[in-house]
């Protein structure tokens, strides 16, 4: 299946994001009252970390010959586990918020 171009482009920009957002993770300092805790700050590191990876593994796609069915096949298991794992970073960032909320509340 041929990729269009403008999706390519879309891709690398995202990467570049996401490297950018692990960048500002780690280097730029917080104000003291927006301080993230650990459980926060490593769910945003893997949403980046897994994003990076799956940017990599579809730009290798089109890359590799499609002779080497192993290497195509591994790189779209990766692509596919990677996207996965980073709808699963993003979608227990706010779940993790709700449960602190809570634990709060209670008395």
């Amino acid at each position: 299946m041929a990729h269009s171009v403008w999706q390519a482009y879309l891709s690398l920009i995202s990467f570049f994001a996401a490297v950018i957002g692990l960048y500002v993770l780690y280097n730029v300092k917080s104000k003291p009252g927006e301080e993230l805790d650990d459980a926060d700050h490593t769910l945003f590191a893997l949403s980046f970390a897994y994003w990076v990876v799956h940017c990599m593994a579809v730009g290798a796609q089109s890359m590799v010959s499609p002779d080497w069915e192993i290497v195509a096949l591994s790189l779209k298991f990766t692509a596919v586990f990677s996207y996965l794992l980073t709808f699963c970073s993003a979608m227990s960032l706010p779940l993790h918020r709700i449960s602190i909320r809570q634990n709060q509340t209670e008395p």
